[in-house]
């Protein structure tokens, strides 16, 4: 992919230092640690992990990584010192920085209202001369909101995630056919394996791979065992690839052999959300409609769905805009916005059937990005 990171890093920063001027605002901190992660350091700078990234409103930009040699070959800052300068404390690094910062006496800093409260109070106590901000309407959320809506990098970069995704579902497919996969592990190891060769960094989040005994399950617990998958019955497969750090996520199911009334229910009308609700994925469209359709879908068969209908992706595999009842009345899709279409139903004994894939809300319309379906075997 031919793309300009350095420019687009510096777009994504200009933004929110307009953000930070117009709110008064000194500089926002950006924390990710082993005691709190902050995907935004990558989103603002491309640095993937544990650094200090420093914005201030002037549009200078200071990264404290903890690793240097990651950071030089990676990251797009105007400065970058090692975490090591300050005793590998980025509390020490916001202090030290923003002091020599000739900041005015009560300056305000944003911290991330996330962040635990003993790192608060440390931060508090360090930086006595500043405001400090940590409010649910900070700085950080402006960042979320800003995630929300992908640019041309984000989309290609999803879209390649999806492309994996969809072949390695083609091989897992062909793989049960063929009797190469047979138990949940058999699934989930592939998986693994198989993202790497394609060309993915991980998997998106944990893979769970739920055989007919165990699909009742929204999310599976363990994620896989050795126990049966794809074999009579209906079984679940909900997995993901990162590809430069952004997370593809889709379910199939496996119906096989001869089901019951109540299964071929629950498959049909799943199915029938998946495609109604598709529909709805438009831009200026209230997202409540999709969810509301749904939920008119799976009343006439007297169930209901126990999650949301959808939720955005990106660097984390659950972001901004949630396709549920936590959306907004008025909160609409927007153009940019990559969300999950994933409505599902589960029963203890009929077991669970789950549709899932991501969708580009474009200016027009919307774009399929995965291909996931309701295997019959």
């Amino acid at each position: 992919m031919n793309f300009d990171l350095k420019q687009i890093y510096q777009e994504r920063r200009k933004k929110l230092c307009a953000y930070l001027y117009q709110n008064s605002i000194k500089a926002a901190l950006f924390e990710d640690s082993e005691e709190h992660r902050d995907i935004s350091v990558r989103y603002l700078c491309g640095h993937p992990g544990d650094a200090l990234l420093i914005i201030f409103a002037s549009g200078k930009t200071i990264l404290v990584p903890w690793d240097e040699n990651l950071a030089k070959d990676r990251a797009f800052a105007d400065e970058i010192i090692p975490s090591e300068k300050f005793k590998r404390s980025y509390v020490n690094a916001a202090r030290e920085i923003l002091n020599s910062a000739s900041c005015e006496n009560q300056s305000s800093v944003c911290i991330n209202p996330q962040i635990p409260y003993i790192y608060f109070k440390k931060y508090s106590e360090a930086l006595q001369k500043f405001k400090i901000l940590a409010g649910e309407n900070s700085a950080h959320s402006y960042v979320q909101i800003l995630r929300s809506v992908k640019d041309p990098y984000e989309i290609a970069c999803t879209k390649k995630a999806a492309a994996i995704t969809d072949r390695m579902t083609e091989i897992i497919i062909e793989n049960l056919h063929t009797g190469k996969i047979k138990t949940e592990t058999d699934v989930a190891l592939f998986a693994e394996r198989e993202l790497r060769i394609q060309g993915a960094e991980r998997t998106s989040f944990d893979t769970l791979a739920a055989g007919p005994a165990r699909s009742f399950a929204i999310h599976a617990f363990p994620g896989y065992t050795q126990g049966e998958w794809g074999t009579n019955g209906i079984s679940i497969l909900d997995y993901g690839v990162c590809y430069e750090g952004y997370a593809s996520d889709c379910t199939i199911t496996v119906a096989k052999g001869q089901l019951s009334k109540e299964q071929e229910q629950i498959l049909n009308s799943v199915q029938e959300a998946a495609d109604e609700c598709a529909k709805l994925y438009m831009p200026g469209k209230r997202i409540s409609c999709a969810v509301e359709k749904a939920d008119e879908i799976f009343r006439k068969i007297g169930r209901a769905m126990p999650h949301g209908l959808g939720h955005g992706t990106g660097l984390e595999i659950h972001e901004k805009p949630f396709v549920s009842m936590r959306a907004g009345k008025n909160e609409v899709f927007k153009p940019g916005n990559i969300v999950t279409l994933e409505p599902g139903l589960y029963d203890k004994e009929l077991g669970g059937v789950r549709l899932e894939n991501d969708v580009l809300i474009t200016e027009t319309g919307s774009e399929i990005l995965t291909h996931s379906k309701i295997f019959r075997l």
